[in-house]
């Protein structure tokens, strides 16, 4: 098997990995036959390198001599070349082409470091959906974003952290988790808010809990209607815009547009002669259905209108402003699995390995990039995926940050177990993310939970990339919670995220009931544990640890005295809530994604507890 194991290695699959344990695993040689066959690594004709300013620039086959290097403004300038093949450094952050001898390269110059938050400020984590303003609504959309930005502004918040807006499906309204979009290049458009150009918003069910199937069918219908109303007096900016986004919107309109026609899952589904889109049969349905496609165009502008207004509402008041959410990928049967179907990893979905929290590991279903497709193409997707990010924000999050540097994949029809680790072009993406921040003046904060390689945190503080430190994983090796006040400076300080319990329910157990009643068994071992766990906790934070009702402001107070420059907090744990968005593990079983705050936010901000955190939170990080 030596050659199997050479040819593993020479495509970036790692045989030997250490888990979350530090106990050394070893991938089968069947998986990685498997994950072989899956692979293309056709070599790119034009070389993407990258580089820091001022770090020399390796330029794999140049030999010595003088390179033509153009500039992305045009300029040219002659670059010394080594005979050993690196270039003389340049101090001119972007993407560039040089030239030397019949060798061809594009350069990426990112610089030293992202950009950084300044004081120390706090800020906090929002389910965009979740939202209410004053309006009857099904759920929170862009226009109920800009005003809980404002709101938190005025309490004081630098930053607003917001769930995934990535393109979705509006044909399936019951694929609503942010993080499984079909497309990171595009917005979700069912947040579109119609109040934005003057129209009316429509009365609609107004529960606790999201009926994401009714409500997206009807908020859909009632955007047709809005285009209708209103194409004609916007058609020259939503041109405009059609124009700037360029034959990918184009695309991606025409995969809403089929999809609304066909159903199913997504194109794998679809009749053969739809499949590819630039068949025959999907140019006539583009000339058939022109109305319908410059429909989904247009709602593709008010989506993007309105993460403007939101980011222009925050700004007016906030420091960063809001902070965008990177899904880790995309799901294959997509619109971006569609349209540049060669972008993604084929035959394999992502996910994670076996480790504590995760027995069985974890597949999450849905493709990523394709690390040699990557080099073929110039990075173009994900330089677009990143823009497209950033277009509207202050700050990026980058879910499971180590995806850059390495995806766990899964061959179709294998469990997560029978996966290994495929390495990514770390550095590169890395670059540019920076670049992108740097224009965007956005900072960057990398999740880098779980199973973390060596050396990748030293890397993203090296960066300028924020790590994250959440309360319930910030424990010693012996188990025990570590003050707030000794974590990392260089990583955000936080209460919890979207996939673990809020402060409240957590010290109540409200996550192990849930656990309890999905399995239909209760677990005495895991309430002796958390209340072992609470005492714990209670030591860290210097409070009693008899306590028996959740100590939500001290804890809140302790995580704000932690180093870092910048604290988020869920909304839920400003407001005290028990209930938590998303139970890792569960589809139906929880409801995940449909959970709305209790009234619109400044009604929410003004409630006196929660003034009280508020003032606490701006007294302690003024900014």
């Amino acid at each position: 098997m030596t050659d199997l194991h050479a040819a593993a290695a020479a495509a970036g699959l790692k045989r030997d990995w250490t888990d979350a344990s530090g106990r050394p695993q070893q991938v089968a040689d069947s998986v990685l036959e498997a994950l072989l066959s899956r692979l293309d690594m056709t070599p790119a004709e034009q070389p993407f390198v990258s580089a820091t300013v001022g770090a020399p620039i390796l330029l794999p086959g140049a030999s010595a001599g003088m390179a033509d290097l153009v500039l992305e403004d045009g300029t040219t300038r002659p670059l010394p070349v080594s005979e050993a093949g690196v270039a003389a450094p340049l101090d001119v952050i972007g993407y560039h082409t040089l030239s030397i001898g019949r060798h061809r390269y594009t350069i990426a110059i990112a610089p030293p470091r992202c950009p950084q938050p300044s004081g120390r400020s706090w800020g906090v984590s929002v389910q965009i959906p979740s939202l209410r303003d004053q309006r009857a609504s099904a759920f929170g959309d862009y226009g109920t974003l800009a005003d809980a930005a404002a709101a938190f502004g005025r309490a004081g918040a630098a930053a607003l952290a917001i769930s995934p807006t990535h393109a979705l499906f509006p044909a399936d309204p019951h694929r609503f988790s942010p993080y499984a979009p079909s497309s990171r290049l595009f917005h979700n458009v069912m947040l579109a808010d119609p109040s934005l150009v003057d129209a009316p918003f429509p009365d609609e069910q107004s529960g606790d809990l999201i009926d994401w199937p009714n409500a997206l069918s009807a908020r859909l219908t009632h955007l047709r209607r809005v285009y209708l109303a209103e194409n004609l007096r916007l058609q020259a900016a939503v041109t405009a815009f059609a124009a700037e986004r360029g034959p990918d919107l184009a695309a991606h309109a025409r995969f809403d547009a089929l999809h609304c026609r066909l159903g199913g899952a997504g194109w794998p589904d679809w009749p053969t002669e739809f499949q590819d889109p630039a068949s025959p049969a999907v140019q006539r349905f583009a000339t058939e259905h022109a109305d319908e496609i410059s429909f989904f165009i247009f709602l593709q502008w008010l989506a993007d209108q309105g993460l403007e207004h939101a980011q222009k509402a925050a700004r007016k008041q906030m420091a960063i402003g809001l902070i965008a959410d990177l899904a880790v990928g995309t799901d294959r049967a997509g619109s971006h699995g569609w349209s540049r179907r060669s972008d993604l990893l084929s035959g394999v979905s992502i996910g994670a390995p076996p480790d504590p929290l995760g027995p069985d590991g974890q597949n999450w279903g849905i493709s990523a990039l394709d690390p040699y497709a990557l080099q073929r193409t110039g990075f173009s997707s994900f330089i677009n995926t990143i823009h497209t990010a950033l277009r509207h924000a202050g700050g990026l999050r980058i879910d499971h940050a180590i995806g850059l540097d390495h995806l766990w994949i899964v061959p179709d029809g294998g469990t997560a177990a029978d996966g290994a680790y495929l390495t990514m072009p770390g550095d590169t993406l890395k670059n540019i993310v920076a670049i992108e921040a740097h224009r965007a003046n956005a900072i960057v904060i990398a999740e880098d939970l779980g199973t973390v390689p060596p050396g990748l945190r030293d890397d993203l503080s090296r960066r300028g990339m924020l790590g994250m430190r959440v309360l319930p994983f910030e424990r010693d090796t012996e188990g025990e919670f570590v003050p707030p006040a000794k974590w990392d400076a260089d990583a955000v300080a936080m209460t919890g995220t979207h996939d673990t319990p809020t402060v409240a329910g957590w010290w109540k157990g409200r996550d192990l009931e849930w656990r309890s009643r999905i399995s239909g068994a209760t677990d005495p071992g895991s309430s002796t544990q958390r209340r072992e766990e609470r005492s714990s906790m209670s030591q860290a934070i210097g409070i009693s640890k008899d306590r028996l009702t959740p100590p939500l402001d001290e804890i809140m107070e302790a995580v704000a005295e932690a180093p870092a420059a910048l604290a988020v907090f869920p909304i839920e744990d400003l407001l005290g809530l028990e209930e938590q968005p998303n139970l890792p593990g569960t589809t139906d079983q929880h409801p995940n994604w449909r959970r709305r705050m209790p009234a619109a936010t400044p009604a929410l901000l003004a409630r006196p507890d929660v003034q009280r955190r508020t003032h606490m939170l701006s007294e302690k990080r003024p900014g």
